[in-house]
């Protein structure tokens, strides 16, 4: 049972990450596009945690971590990049 809605939050997880996907290319702005990634990382590590859970592994949880620190660490080089008028 655990493994039929882990699948089913999977494909929809991958649906909404098509959609910001398409939100993160239409948008003009940077701010804009770094919600629609912020969305899709987000997105992306519930379902390497979903496919830890799926294969029972734990070693996934630790990609996982690591993605999100990643992640953060991008969003505050732009943001800083964004402070000091070097995009746009």
């Amino acid at each position: 049972m655990i493994n039929t809605i882990a699948f089913a939050v999977t494909l929809w997880a991958g649906v909404l990450i098509f959609f910001s996907l398409a939100r993160t290319l239409s948008c003009p702005e940077v701010t804009g596009k770094l919600v629609a990634l912020n969305i899709i990382t987000s997105k992306t590590i519930i379902l390497i945690v979903l496919l830890s859970l799926l294969l029972d592994s734990w070693f996934y949880l630790d990609v996982a971590i690591v993605y999100a620190l990643c992640s953060y660490a991008a969003t505050v080089a732009v943001l800083k990049g964004q402070v000091r008028h070097r995009l746009d």
